[in-house]
């Protein structure tokens, strides 16, 4: 029987508990020997990453055990944390960022770096092979007291133990150099502030000399406005890029003599935001054929025909993690998620048509409980087109009452250059399955849509997200599939930002959530601002240069703002989030304090930005859906009450 219950009353199979478990997550895949491996984070472990290998035989095992953490902190994001050269493991671990080697015959392990000074003093990250018997990576050091009193270098690392070797350092910012096929010379990415990566970039070659150090560097591609996301070595001399010349990734021969060569000119992105060191969106198949990643999904690209063909058996499959793509015994393997599953570890026979899954995601409820996305095009008043995915509510034992209409949460992503797409998602599942709506907006700034689609939000950062968010949930409230009484925001991060900011600057939205976000633009950026280095010029482009926009700053910044507030708050923050600091919501809330605005506080000890402990998440979740629960009037059964501050 179906019971006819208010939207967000309903009980759902689907716990908190259950969503913190599904946070199993597969990333930095790769192959060593004829075995796939990748690093998988846990949840259940405090959000411990581990190395997996999946055997030639299909099973699958733990390479390292606890407490071994393979992750690392370069630009507090991380990169590539681990290589295989024969019968050797290299790895960095998160607990003291140094760099180790691990037999793989015998089991031992050993640190290959020295013990920094003081914790995080030292980082390395983005592994890659060098000359025989050495490995080549980025090496991040702290100068000073403050977060952006920060140097880089690329160094070699020997495998025998020995000193670390500097390299070279072209630019503020590196990824790790590659060796060419030859052994002759080496190729790298370098960016300077305010740049970010995908802002521009340079591609650089320099030779190697007798005593293994670099020789001076060219550029052969890249430049202010051009954007170099991945390069592989194709030969001797000539190189394989991504990069934006016409305001598009597209996939690029590049000869020593700066020659390109677009292989297949498309209006789709064959590449993406850098946010971490050794992200890959294409592989090479041979005969001039490549897998790529062209717009989240899985493609084969053709130089011959210079076509994009997607992958029909893939189809499903509508977002691939860029932190691994490779080729497997003539097989496409990365990690993949669809509208109906979760990121899994797949394996693509091109020749066969067939998709089988390595390695898994936890088994989802039933899928009655789990509402399919659905895509849809809102527009700006200016005619610019907002991609947003509708989530509605889906669960086959409840249905509301003749005439509601349910909630809706807006979900702006983060970076702001993130990108959302079509995918199973068990948070969002947590929501609708209690009778609420959830849309994802892919607000101008998103990547995915061209270097125009991000240049919307130049200098207009919290005011164009802010207006397509808007835009997107005001029209599905009119349209009638949502109440329009009963709008919420949330967001992480970036998203936090814009969450703050369309509640202290909009009327729409009744309530909000804001997780480790930015709220004081001022204070945040610049040298002597609360964000790491990576970051601390990034509001250049989104906001201004300082100190010409200064008001737009103050204007911008929702602490500023907050007299202004369209209804409630739930803040969530980590505690040791060195990107959006703890400070910034101290500061605000302290700010609420008396001030009669309904608004609660929790703050996580042990998180970074992001969760990753199971417990956090529980926390997390059932404090939101409660928050939510108060504000528009309905009843959450079996979750802990939240208690407001005023």
């Amino acid at each position: 029987m179906v019971e006819i219950a208010p939207y967000g009353t309903w009980t759902s199979p689907l716990s908190a508990a259950d969503v913190a478990a599904s946070g199993v997550s597969a990333q930095w895949l790769g192959t060593a020997g004829n075995e796939v491996w990748w690093a998988e984070a846990r949840t259940g472990e405090g959000g411990r990453v581990t190395l997996v290998r999946s055997r030639a035989d299909g099973t699958v095992e733990d390479i390292l055990p606890a407490p071994w953490n393979v992750r690392n902190r370069v630009h507090e994001y991380g990169g590539r944390p681990w290589l295989v050269l024969g019968d050797v493991l290299v790895f960095t671990h998160w607990t003291d960022q140094r760099v180790y080697r691990r037999d793989l015959t015998t089991g031992e392990t050993t640190p290959l770096t020295p013990e920094p000074a003081t914790r995080h003093q030292i980082r390395y990250s983005d592994l890659r092979p060098g000359r025989p018997g050495e490995v080549w990576m980025v090496r991040e050091r702290s100068t000073g007291p403050r977060r952006v009193d920060i140097a880089r270098d690329l160094i070699a690392v020997p495998l025998d133990g020995g000193p670390e070797r500097v390299l070279t350092a072209s630019h503020h910012f590196l990824t790790a150099p590659q060796l060419s096929p030859d052994g002759t010379r080496a190729a790298w990415l370098g960016w300077n502030h305010p740049a970010m990566p995908w802002d521009g970039t340079e591609l650089c070659v320099a030779e190697l000399r007798e005593d293994g150090t670099f020789g001076p560097h060219r550029v052969l591609a890249g430049a202010a406005d051009v954007s170099v996301c991945q390069v592989d070595w194709e030969s001797a001399d000539s190189l394989l890029a991504l990069l934006d010349p016409n305001g598009w990734w597209n996939l690029h021969r590049v000869g020593l003599d700066g020659s390109l060569t677009n292989l297949a000119p498309a209006e789709q992105e064959i590449g993406g935001a850098q946010w971490k060191l050794g992200a890959r969106w294409f592989t090479p198949l041979g005969d001039g054929r490549f897998a790529v990643i062209a717009s989240g999904k899985l493609a084969v690209l053709d130089e011959t025909t210079r076509e994009l063909n997607p992958v029909t058996a893939a189809a499903d499959l509508t977002a691939w993690s860029t932190n691994g793509l490779a080729v497997h015994e003539g097989c496409v393997v990365g990690v993949a998620a669809g509208p109906k599953r979760e990121a899994a570890v797949v394996k693509v026979d091109l020749a066969a048509g067939t998709v089988t899954e390595l390695a898994s995601a936890p088994e989802p409820p039933s899928p009655a409980y789990l509402s399919t996305p659905v895509e849809r095009i809102f527009k700006t008043d200016d005619g610019d087109r907002i991609p947003a995915f509708l989530y509605l509510p889906a669960n086959p034992d409840f249905a509301a009452p003749d005439g509601e209409l349910p909630p809706l949460f807006v979900y702006p992503h983060g970076g702001p250059t993130g990108r959302d797409s079509a995918v199973l998602d068990h948070e969002i599942a947590y929501f609708t399955s209690r009778g609420i709506a959830v849309v994802t907006v892919n607000y101008g700034g998103s990547t995915g849509y061209g270097r125009a689609y991000r240049e919307r939000l130049r200098e207009q950062w919290g005011v164009v997200d802010v207006a397509d968010c808007v835009t997107v949930a005001e029209a599905l409230a009119a349209e009638g599939t949502v109440d329009g009484d009963r709008l919420a925001i949330r967001g992480g991060s970036a998203g936090g930002y814009t969450s703050a900011a369309s509640l202290t600057t909009t009327t729409t939205y009744r309530a909000g959530t804001v997780m480790y976000p930015i709220l004081d633009l001022t204070q945040w950026t610049g040298d002597g601002g609360e964000t790491h280095d990576f970051e601390s010029r990034y509001l250049d482009g989104l906001i201004g240069p300082l100190p010409e926009a200064e008001q737009r700053y103050r204007d911008r910044s929702p602490i500023n703002n907050a007299d202004t507030l369209a209804g409630p708050l739930l803040f969530l923050q980590g505690l040791e989030d060195e990107i959006c600091p703890p400070e910034q919501a101290d500061r605000f809330v302290a700010g609420l304090a008396g001030r009669g605005i309904d608004h609660a506080y929790l703050r996580f000890e042990g998180e970074q930005h992001g969760f990753r402990k199971a417990e956090t998440i529980v926390a997390a979740l059932e404090a939101e859906l409660s928050f939510y629960g108060q504000v528009f009037g309905f009843e959450t059964p079996g979750v802990p009450k939240l208690r407001f501050s005023r």
